[in-house]
């Protein structure tokens, strides 16, 4: 059976700390771009003419890449017979399609103008669709390099609970690296000075940066690609057990995944109920959070003159330096989330705390817009940066939700490879496909926020404001679930809690 052959393949003593560090390093590099697709795109593509309401759909294609590619994709990288590995191939085909995806996104308005997009126009049709293009392909290419990667840290954890949790902290932390990293490029507007071709007749200063920040990633990603891929190996698969009637056992990748949705055990169950309600939660954040300090805190405006521009500008950088103060927090929460998960009384009621602090970070966000308005009411006919105390608010929240994210990235990870390696049904059929199906339950909130923030955008007249109150329901309701519903891991699955490899 494919369960037993898959049992067979992990069942090895867990690999050392060095390789587990060296694979969980390609998350900086996948991160790094995910970071300035977070903090730049969105604003990037309503300077190439793309609406705020219309925004939303463009990143309907990473959630709709994620239900497609991740669930296939670890479905075959479990059963991949490559003389290279059952991962690695997967990753080394994901790195490559980021690096053309960067570049595409980054040349974009290059791309347009080339083709006969007229920089006076408002709207570019051939940048938005180069744009558009790449985006998909990053995302689609960002799933794809994720979750094999994920499931290779899980293979060479073996079925060592601790290995697997301190993996995952491992990874939790290089995302947060990256991150770093990606915003700290995002945020500073002189960095196309270090790449002069970047700045163009149709890429602006700003532009010059995006483009100067997608050079980096390509170049972090080839190096922590390269090293990893050839410091860690893998050993063939070889499907050597067979069914009773003598023919191997295959399943079309559909099929295996309802067969696998079947299976699951009630913990998984719940697990991917409370990820989702924790990523609906989330997706207004990550769509709208530099957007939100430009428009709303700073006052600026995308198509306004050139005052409100550079406003809006202004405020995306700072949104951009929000970002890298909550990664910064990020990186440090998560050296030490389970450590305190398992000293706070057990890591669900850990998870469950922290949603109800992510829930009152986003209501937080009404009340620095509200303070915002109200000072530039009484400096009207002014184009004035917002106070300290507006900025210092803003950015508090930024890095507040640092600690959430953590639990976010780390916690339901660890917990699907637990009760995966712990249950003798569908959830065991390979760490790749239990990990696919986990991300069913982050891709799906993600298209329904996607799908919903359109509306409340053009009913609030472009605030942000209510797809965050939207998003603190859902952070409580998870919140709740996960301390009254969510059963506790197997005993022993969070020992030794110290990354390094200490116990307590």
């Amino acid at each position: 059976m494919v369960s037993q052959e898959l049992a067979m393949e992990t069942n090895h003593a867990p690999a050392s700390i060095f390789k587990l560090l060296t694979v969980a390093s390609l998350a900086a590099g996948v991160q790094f771009g995910w970071a300035i697709q977070l903090s730049l795109l969105t604003p990037y593509s309503q300077q190439l003419g793309v609406p705020h309401g219309a925004s939303n759909f463009i990143w309907l294609c990473g959630p709709i890449s994620g239900l497609l590619v991740q669930p296939i994709v670890g479905f075959y990288s479990d059963r991949c017979s490559s003389p290279f590995g059952r991962r690695r191939p997967f990753i080394v085909m994901g790195a490559v399609l980021i690096a053309i995806a960067a570049l595409l996104i980054g040349f974009a308005a290059d791309l347009g103008h080339a083709t006969g997009d007229v920089l006076e126009d408002k709207i570019k049709p051939r940048a938005v669709a180069a744009f558009v293009i790449g985006f998909w392909i990053l995302d689609v290419s960002n799933n794809m390099l994720q979750g094999p990667c994920r499931a290779f840290l899980a293979d060479l954890s073996g079925e060592d609970h601790r290995m697997m949790r301190i993996a995952n902290a491992m990874f939790s932390f290089f995302m947060a690296l990256g991150n770093v990293l990606g915003y700290a490029a995002g945020s500073y507007d002189k960095l196309h000075k270090l790449f002069r071709f970047t700045k163009t007749t149709a890429c602006d200063v700003s532009c010059a940066n995006l483009k100067s920040c997608f050079v980096l990633d390509v170049l972090l990603l080839a190096a922590v690609t390269t090293c990893a891929m050839c410091s860690v190996k893998e050993k063939k698969w070889m499907k050597e057990n067979q069914d009773n009637d003598g023919s191997s056992r295959k399943f079309p990748i559909f099929g295996e995944l309802r067969s696998a949705f079947r299976g699951l055990s009630k913990p998984m169950w719940i697990l991917l109920l409370v990820t989702c309600l924790n990523w609906i939660a989330w997706f207004p954040w990550v769509m709208y959070d530099t957007d939100w300090m430009g428009k709303e805190v700073y006052g600026g405006k995308v198509d306004g003159n050139p005052d409100q521009k550079n406003l809006y500008q202004k405020g995306v950088e700072a949104g951009s330096l929000g970002l890298l103060l909550n990664s910064v927090v990020l990186a440090g929460s998560s050296l030490v989330v389970m450590a305190v998960a398992n000293f706070s009384g057990g890591v669900k009621w850990f998870w469950g705390v922290v949603n109800f602090g992510l829930a009152a970070c986003l209501v937080g966000t009404v009340g620095v817009t509200k303070t915002a308005k109200a000072w530039r009411s009484q400096h009207k006919n002014q184009v004035l940066l917002p106070p300290k105390n507006v900025k210092g608010g803003a950015l508090g929240l930024f890095s507040a939700l640092g600690v959430p994210l953590a639990a976010t990235y780390s916690i339901p990870f660890a917990l699907a490879s637990i009760f995966c390696s712990s249950s003798g049904s569908a959830d065991a059929a390979g760490q790749g496909l239990s990990l696919g199906l986990l991300n069913v339950s982050i891709v799906i909130p993600q298209m329904l926020v996607s799908l919903v923030s359109g509306p409340l955008d053009g009913a609030f007249h472009g605030s942000n404001l209510p797809a965050f109150v939207l998003g603190a329901v859902a952070a409580t309701i998870s919140g709740l679930l996960a301390l009254f519903a969510l059963p506790n891991p197997p005993p022993n699955s969070f020992q030794g809690i110290l990354p390094a490899g200490g116990g307590h």
